[in-house]
This record gives structure tokens, sequence and C-alpha cells, in this order.
């Protein structure tokens, strides 16, 4: 068994089963980007593979673990397996009209039948559209803030690096074009990621990652758009700051042996 937890078990405290909506969406958005090793019939002939169906009561399901060493444990001997990542299963499950048994007796179990991947795909195809506007920022919603503060946070942690950092704002009414939302005077009635410091080429990736993510987290009124900027955020905004830290300075190099004369 794997020593230590995996990223799919710190993201249950409780079984997924029994977790609320927010708490099941962040695990399956982390599922969806985790290498899981998959059960096989057989060992793989060139790019031909067969996954190893097995028919539950609920329906057939094909078996996948996120540590090789978790799906040998199952099945008691080395197996069949190919590795992928859980969003690739989840498309050749839903063309198999299968589902999917995850990590069986570890905390992150999971049993994702037909109708829960065909959802996961669907949240895996958002994308953020192109746009441009002038828009009024202010601070975000508290609200939306306690929503998704956390997850956003662990989201973008995984960008360090890529980008400098980023700002959740809000926007101010009386109304975003196509939002159809009006709020009480000075709340804002969407929101908006700023992302600082993203080189150009990466940012429609960048975007539809974010997109990705914001789409397992629990809708806020008016949206969640996502921008570029490297301008200062408004004030109230809630930072991310990715900055790298400077590595420590240099030790100071010995002084040499006295001169004599």
């Amino acid at each position: 068994m794997t020593a230590n937890p995996t990223a799919l078990d710190q993201l249950a405290p409780v079984p997924f089963h029994d977790a609320d909506p927010p708490q099941r969406a962040r695990m399956l958005s982390r599922l969806a980007d985790t290498e899981l090793v998959v059960a096989l019939t057989a060992e793989p002939a060139g790019d031909s593979i067969e996954l190893r169906i097995f028919p539950l009561e609920t329906g057939p399901v094909a078996l996948a673990c996120d540590a090789e060493d978790r799906l040998a444990d199952f099945f008691g001997a080395p197996v069949a397996y190919a590795a992928m990542p859980g969003r690739v299963l989840a498309g050749l499950l839903l063309a198999e009209g299968a589902g999917l048994l995850v990590n069986p007796g570890h905390p992150s179990e999971m049993l994702l039948d037909a109708a829960m991947l065909d959802w996961l795909q669907g949240a895996l195809s958002a994308a953020p559209e192109a746009a441009e506007a002038r828009l009024r920022l202010t601070a975000p919603a508290p609200a939306t803030v306690e929503a998704l503060a956390e997850p956003l946070a662990a989201r973008l942690g995984d960008m360090r690096g890529l980008i400098a950092g980023a700002a959740l704002a809000g926007v101010a009414g009386p109304g975003v074009a196509g939002s159809g939302v009006a709020g009480p005077e000075g709340a804002p009635v969407a929101h908006l990621l700023l992302v600082e410091g993203a080189p150009t080429d990466r940012q429609p990736a960048i975007a539809k990652a974010l997109a990705e993510a914001l789409a397992f987290l629990p809708p806020q009124p008016g949206g969640v758009d996502i921008s570029f900027s490297d301008g200062a955020a408004p004030a109230g905004a809630l930072r991310f700051d990715l900055t790298l830290p400077e590595p420590p300075p240099a030790p100071p190099r010995p002084k040499g042996p006295p001169i004599l004369r």
C-alpha cells in the first residue's frame, strides 16, 4: 500500500460520496489532472488497449488507481495496466458507456457512473470567451471570497513559476453586458480573476485551465471571467501572490591565509 497519502487522498477528509458538492467537485477536478493507472485485460499491443471491465449492480466499471502499487495490492499481484490522465480515461469510458472505480479501499475511493463521467466531460469542455470591455472593478463579494479563495489558491499554486500571481475582483453595477444581473448599490454583479505575469503565448492554455477549475466550483452570481493584466489590482481585491522566493544570498567566501612579508 502506498506509504503516503496521494493528492486525491488529501482532498478527501470525508469519503467522496459523503462529501458536500463543492468538495466532490474539487476531487473530480484533481482527478481530471491526475495520472491514473487503469487495469487492462492484457499488456498493450502497440497503441491498442482493452480496459478490464467489471460488471457491478450499478453498471460496468473500469478500475483505476493513482499509484501502481495500489492497483497491484487490489489484485494481489502485478496486473497489466495503462497510464493516462483522468480526463483522457473519462473520455474513453464515456464512449464505452462504462463508469469508473477509483482507489478502492483508500480515503479517495470513488465510484463514478456514466452520468457522472458525462458531467465531468462537460465541465472539462469549459472555455472562456475572448472579449474586451471597460469594467469598474471593486472588492469581491464576501460570499464569493469564502467559496472560491481556497480552491483558487490551490489551482493557482499549480501555476507557480508560470504566472506571477492573480487577483479576484468584483465587477460593479449597474450591470455587466450580457449578464442580466443587477445587484444592490455598491455590490458587485459579477467577478473577474485577473492573472498577472503570464507569457502571451501561454495565456490561452492558462485561461482554459482556470475556466475548467471554475466550472468545478460553486457558481457565482454573474459568473467569474478571466483576464490578463499586469496593472495594479483594485483596492480590496483578493490577491494570490505566486512570485518565487528570492534565493538566499551566497555565503561569504572565506578569507585567504594572511600574507606573510
